[in-house]
């Protein structure tokens, strides 16, 4: 357990202590925060207050100052749930070089099971998306705060820490799956170029998915990161939701949800936070056990 605990400290001061490393696996966020500054988050804003302004008796300029709230808040959600794409995978480049320089080998002679060093990277990439993505929600939840929405209530809190645990462990296992196969450094750099272009446009954030065709809206909810950007829009959006709608029909608000991809219908079944849950959960074991049997195959393949 003493091998066990060091060398998932070891891979994570590797990742920790790149400073490059660490600013590159959150990219994917800023590109995102930087596209809603700039062209998409005022044309969700327009969409809401026009589509607002279409009651009675509503003050334009408060219903512009919640629909900010609102789409602040959507944007933010979607920038925790790639979050934990971006910093697995990252923190998994160590793995990528360890197999290169021939110390993932020195590795497998010292007195400690396979199985140790394998999870020793899963659980270091699972630790450090923890870390980001929770320091992530505190920061966008001071700055909400700060424009002016409601802090998140214990419950709340509890649940999104939980949906992070869930989702970190996903990705985690997906990216360990990854650098199982892939054997050189330039490879792992392109898979990570192509991830991080697509993460975006798969978790609905470029693009709501009730704007997309049906083909594509179908092909999305094949993969899991759809699931983690809708749960976490389902807490994160709640509160501003209900402000920003208030005293407009509910079936506007439901609209609003579907196409913007806080609720979200799959194959017939209305998918809840639980089901978001269990879909990460599932797909994670399977990556993992993809992942050993990967590991155990290209081990026996080298010798």
């Amino acid at each position: 357990m003493a091998a066990f605990t060091e060398l998932v400290k070891r891979n994570m001061r590797i990742y920790l202590r790149d400073k490059g490393a660490v600013f590159f696996s959150l990219l994917a966020m800023l590109i995102v925060i930087l596209l809603m500054v700039l062209f998409l988050g005022d044309m969700n804003i327009s969409a809401i207050t026009d589509m607002l302004g279409k009651l009675p008796h509503r003050d334009k300029e408060q219903d512009e100052k919640n629909a900010e709230l609102l789409v602040l808040q959507w944007t933010l959600a979607g920038v925790i749930s790639i979050n934990a794409v971006s910093v697995t995978l990252s923190v998994l480049t160590a793995m990528i070089r360890d197999k290169n320089n021939g110390t993932l080998q020195s590795i497998y002679t010292s007195p400690v099971s396979r199985l140790s060093i394998a999870l020793s990277y899963i659980c270091a990439a699972w630790i450090c998306s923890i870390i980001i993505c929770t320091l992530t929600l505190v920061l966008s939840e001071i700055y909400c705060v700060y424009m002016g929405a409601d802090a998140f209530s214990a419950v709340q809190h509890l649940q999104l820490l939980g949906m992070i645990c869930v989702n970190s462990f996903t990705y985690a296992c997906i990216m360990y799956f990854l650098a199982a196969i892939v054997k050189s450094e330039g490879a792992w750099s392109g898979l990570g170029t192509i991830i991080g272009t697509l993460v975006g446009f798969l978790g609905g954030i470029y693009l709501p998915i009730g704007s997309l065709a049906e083909g594509i809206a179908n092909v999305l909810k094949c993969t899991p990161i759809l699931y983690g950007t809708v749960m976490f829009r389902r807490i994160m959006t709640e509160q501003a939701g209900d402000v920003c709608f208030e005293n407009a029909p509910a079936e506007m608000q439901d609209t609003y949800n579907e196409v913007m991809g806080v609720s979200l219908e799959a194959f017939g079944y209305d998918v809840n936070i639980a089901g978001c849950l269990a879909i990460l959960a599932v797909c994670g074991g399977a990556f993992l056990l993809i992942g050993g049997f990967a590991t155990k195959f290209i081990s026996r393949k080298d010798r």
